[in-house]
């Protein structure tokens, strides 16, 4: 006799409702810990609260991965563990740096980027956690842990990709500068990119790595906005042409530019993770498995 799960079981592990259990459990415990930060520190510089409140909804959301979501689901998994993390993490570092560094000499080379001046290192460790660790934690958590993960096990690959790619990009648009423009770049340049890393590797050291690096890389080297927010690195920069190829206040960006060569890259990137079966078929299209002997 084959034994069966629970009715309420079955419920509580298809892929839909792990996912929204699992929203439910990252926003709702950095969403109170901000909030309780928030009162806490009404006293405290606007800069230190930022950089506090950044830094510990960081470490939450990180608790509230390993307690809540690795569980969740029909097959349990944990896409921050080893082996490979330190090498997968330096790798991503490397690429995210290589990768906006061939953009701004793209708009060097174009005449459209110049540095003014040296800056200063005094907000390097600011902008490592708020612009580096934060985002590459938090949104690679929910948007390919969570998002692309689940609607992947649903749906299949390429609608998976599509739906998390796009909200990447939505979710950028209360950015200083904005536009829906931006946010499709984001989409394709980070969405795509980024989730190709995932699939390729099924963890999220790759994915973290460039995300971290990509943002450190153009607002605390090159000085150019990151997302629209201000840029205070090491060199100071200005972009001036036209808003298709600097991206305006928003940033590189949102430019042709860099929508272009971090797009190839995660088609390069996406190619290679079909060559190596990482792609996903919607659940109807893959076969049931076998039950037990």
């Amino acid at each position: 006799m084959i034994a069966t799960s629970p009715p309420v079981q079955r419920v509580l592990t298809t892929p839909l409702v792990a996912l929204a259990i699992a929203l439910a459990a990252l926003l709702g415990a950095a969403g109170l810990t901000a909030g309780l930060l928030e009162m806490a520190l009404r006293n405290v510089a606007a800069d230190e609260v930022y950089l506090i409140t950044e830094a510990v909804v960081t470490v939450v959301m990180l608790l509230a991965y390993k307690l809540v979501v690795r569980r969740l689901g029909r097959e349990p998994r944990d896409d921050l563990t080893g082996p490979g993390a330190a090498r997968q993490t330096a790798l991503g570092l490397g690429a995210g740096f290589l990768l906006f560094s061939s953009i701004v000499a793209v708009v060097a080379l174009a005449g459209l980027y110049r540095v003014t001046g040296p800056g200063d290192a005094d907000f390097l460790l600011f902008a490592i956690v708020t612009d580096g660790i934060a985002p590459a934690v938090g949104e690679e958590i929910l948007f390919r842990a969570i998002l692309f993960r689940w609607l992947e096990e649903q749906f299949g690959s390429w609608p998976a990709l599509a739906v998390s790619s796009f909200l990447f990009g939505a979710s950028h648009l209360g950015n200083p500068g904005s536009s829906w423009f931006a946010a499709i770049g984001i989409a394709l340049e980070g969405g795509v990119l980024l989730c190709a890393a995932y699939m390729l590797t099924r963890k999220l050291w790759l994915s973290m790595g460039i995300h971290a690096s990509w943002n450190l890389t153009q607002g605390e080297i090159y000085g150019v906005p990151v997302s629209g927010n201000e840029a205070r690195g090491l060199l100071q920069s200005q972009l001036h042409g036209p808003d298709l190829l600097t991206g305006s206040s928003f940033g590189l960006e949102a430019s042709v530019v860099a929508i272009t060569i971090a797009t190839l890259c995660g088609l390069a990137l996406l190619r290679l993770a079909a060559q190596r079966g990482k792609w996903v078929p919607a659940a109807w299209w893959r076969p049931a498995p076998a039950p037990p002997a």
